[in-house]
């Protein structure tokens, strides 16, 4: 009999953990839908690649993006937005590079983060700050000028970047939080060069 009702405790408990991960993943269905998501492959170069976390003022410059992702506790899955999608697939490379956002979704139970991504990549400083000038026109260099000083510097040091994280989101809602301050702060996730100092961060 005791033999018995260990048993049931035990199919017990893996029904009640799954009903659990059950429950996280239909959230995460609900919000993907909401926002026209679906999952993505993302070039190498993107998750190979080292990001910030603050578009206008970073700090730090962090490793690379495929790290942070084996940094979560719970399941991971890149997505895209349908419309980023199609303007992706319709890029002609030879019209230079191009920007495009991509979202982390890290599906715990009770809690749905996405860690909201640019993949910069294919553009080097210059052609980052270009980017800006698009949409920003005169007030670019005033607003991006010293980031640009600083990437350009951390470039020439060895630590290029080639995305950033721009935005944070849990179970739906936009995060007020500085990505920076909770990367840093939160989720202990160390930098790997700062960029007020110009220099490389010694563990």
């Amino acid at each position: 009999m005791r033999r018995f009702c260990s048993v049931l405790l035990g199919i017990l408990m893996i029904v009640g953990l799954s009903a659990l991960t059950w429950a996280a993943s239909e959230e995460a269905a609900k919000l993907r839908n909401k926002n026209a998501l679906s999952e993505y492959s993302p070039p190498e170069t993107f998750l190979s690649g080292n990001f910030v976390a603050d578009e206008v003022e970073p700090a730090y410059i962090f490793g690379k993006v495929k790290d942070f992702v084996k940094s979560r506790s719970c399941a991971t899955a890149w997505l895209i937005e349908e419309g980023e999608r199609k303007r992706v697939a319709a890029w002609d490379k030879q019209s230079g590079p191009m920007e495009y956002t991509l979202y982390l979704e890290e599906d715990c139970p009770g809690k749905v983060a996405f860690y909201v991504f640019v993949d910069r990549s294919q553009a080097d400083v210059a052609q980052w700050m270009q980017w800006r000038q698009q949409f920003h026109k005169s007030k670019a260099e005033p607003q991006y000028g010293a980031a640009k000083v600083g990437f350009e510097q951390a470039a020439a040091n060895g630590f290029p970047v080639d995305a950033e994280l721009r935005f944070l989101e849990i179970n739906g809602d936009l995060s007020l939080k500085k990505p920076e301050d909770v990367l840093v702060g939160e989720l202990k996730f160390q930098p790997i060069y700062d960029l007020k100092q110009g220099k490389a961060i010694t563990k």
